[in-house]
């Protein structure tokens, strides 16, 4: 048979097989992370900006990592955490949330990525001991948040801000050069001098605003605010924590766990355990 009649053949039977029956087209599907708790469902979506996040929890949840895990720390109107491999079949007075794979993740801090309610971002160690910001190779959040006006984000900028400033104070501090300035600052009698006190605080203000101004302030986006000021979330913690993910349903069950009675460290009395699967569906139309 000439070879161009059997390419007529093959499309024709093509066009009578069913749309149905046709094998998906590349970019057709997604996939999404269930985390199944004793409360619901909560289906994630992982962002593809932040791949070493992203593949890593992938990782853990093909491997089971999560499985037997619990939300170990709750706060209402602010978030659910879990992740600690430690809370998998924990003591009730066992103090949780040193857990991990053994490993840190680089920071994947975006600014299009921001703590609206019900992203998913990586805990982490606090900024003194964790200068670059490196994020726990397995413990998460979900943002719960609360709905803020425009005052209150104003004075989240103001304080974050203040707290920016104070930070800088104690890295200027701990620099060696600056150990003369140190000594005269802290000296017991430093303050009976108030002339020589008000030029070291001077020299104190200008090196922070130095510092402060090449760091840059924090400050919330317009279109960042207006989501803030409807749907909410947890504004204080943008650009310091990676977002990697977010909640494409299953709300209610970050509600319903954000809402139980807690002890200790903000750990639920009840155990709230957790398995992690991936599914693959087939994208939503626009």
């Amino acid at each position: 048979m000439p070879m161009v009649y059997k390419y007529t053949i093959l499309l024709l039977m093509l066009s009578l097989i069913p749309a149905a029956a046709m094998p998906a087209a590349e970019g057709d599907t997604e996939t999404l992370v269930v985390i199944s708790t004793p409360k619901g469902d909560i289906t994630l979506r992982l962002f593809d900006d932040t791949p070493k996040h992203r593949d890593n929890f992938l990782k853990l949840a093909r491997s089971g990592f999560y499985d037997g895990t619990l939300f170990h720390r709750v706060i209402n109107g602010f978030m659910i955490q879990g992740g600690d491999p430690d809370s998998r079949n924990a003591a009730p007075e066992a103090e949780l949330g040193n857990g991990g794979p053994g490993y840190s993740i680089p920071a994947e801090i975006m600014p299009s990525h921001f703590h609206h309610r019900g992203v998913l971002a990586a805990a982490r160690e606090d900024d003194r001991i964790n200068p670059k910001r490196l994020s726990s190779g397995s413990q998460f959040y979900l943002v719960q948040g609360k709905v803020f006006t425009e005052p209150e984000l104003d004075l989240v900028e103001k304080e974050q801000n203040s707290l920016i400033r104070q930070q800088l104070f104690v890295n200027i501090m701990d620099q060696p050069e600056n150990i003369l300035l140190r000594n005269q600052f802290f000296a017991p009698d430093a303050k009976k001098d108030s002339v020589h006190f008000r030029f070291l605080l001077d020299t104190l203000n200008q090196m922070i605003e130095k510092e402060f101004q090449a760091k840059g302030a924090f400050k919330i986006e317009k279109e960042h605010r207006k989501i803030y000021t409807t749907t909410g979330g947890t504004p204080h913690l943008d650009g310091r924590y990676t977002v990697f993910g977010e909640v494409v349903s299953g709300m209610e069950v970050v509600d319903a766990i954000a809402g139980v009675e807690t002890g200790e460290n903000d750990r639920p009395v009840e155990n709230i355990p957790m398995t992690v699967k991936i599914v693959t569906r087939k994208k939503e139309q626009p």
